[in-house]
């Protein structure tokens, strides 16, 4: 009973702090990750949590993203990534670019996904020390990439697209497709207005 009467005592003051300081913590992260880029952030944005950038901060973000807590943007070396219009990256994602990485305006990437344009190169002494080969990966205008997947180098996935939830993407992925498995497999898709 008491546990009842304080909860709705309470009630008003946890909304409060709740809508405050959710604003709060989007304006803190938006400020974050304004500071942490080699370039401009247009205020455009909204940036609900805070974002990890390393590396060489060469990324470009484009206008009215949505970003959400947990983002990994990492650049090595010569390394970029191009983030266009409109953008959505979900709680958790990461994109790595020792290479260049490119989202075209539109695109959506699911929680969890994973974008990196390099892997580690084999070696018999030490796989941490062997370097890496990399090879850019583009996606065109409004592509989807679902929960898990995980796009790898070289690939270039056409408009209008979706790459399956848990996906892992080895190859190139034709305008207007679906892929799916692993690895993925690619099937075009058809679409009713």
């Amino acid at each position: 009973m008491a546990k009842a009467f304080l909860s709705r005592l309470l009630w008003p003051l946890a909304r409060l702090t709740r809508t405050l300081g959710a604003k709060w913590v989007a304006l803190w992260s938006f400020a974050r990750l304004r500071e942490s880029l080699a370039t401009p952030l247009h205020s455009s944005n909204v940036v609900l949590g805070p974002v990890a950038v390393e590396g060489t901060a060469n990324i470009r973000i484009g206008r009215n993203a949505r970003i959400y807590p947990g983002v990994l943007l990492e650049t090595q070396g010569a390394g970029r990534i191009f983030i266009g219009d409109n953008v959505v990256l979900s709680r958790g994602v990461h994109i790595v670019a020792f290479d260049a990485v490119t989202l075209g305006d539109n695109c959506m990437v699911g929680e969890y996904a994973s974008l990196r344009d390099a892997n580690h190169k084999r070696s018999a002494v030490s796989m941490r020390d062997s370097g890496h080969a990399c090879a850019a990966i583009h996606l065109d205008r409004n592509v989807w990439v679902g929960r898990g997947a995980c796009v790898l180098q070289g690939v270039h996935i056409g408009a209008n697209s979706i790459v399956g939830a848990n996906a892992v993407v080895t190859r190139d992925v034709a305008s207007s497709s679906c892929a799916v498995g692993v690895p993925a497999r690619a099937r075009l898709l058809s679409f009713s207005v």
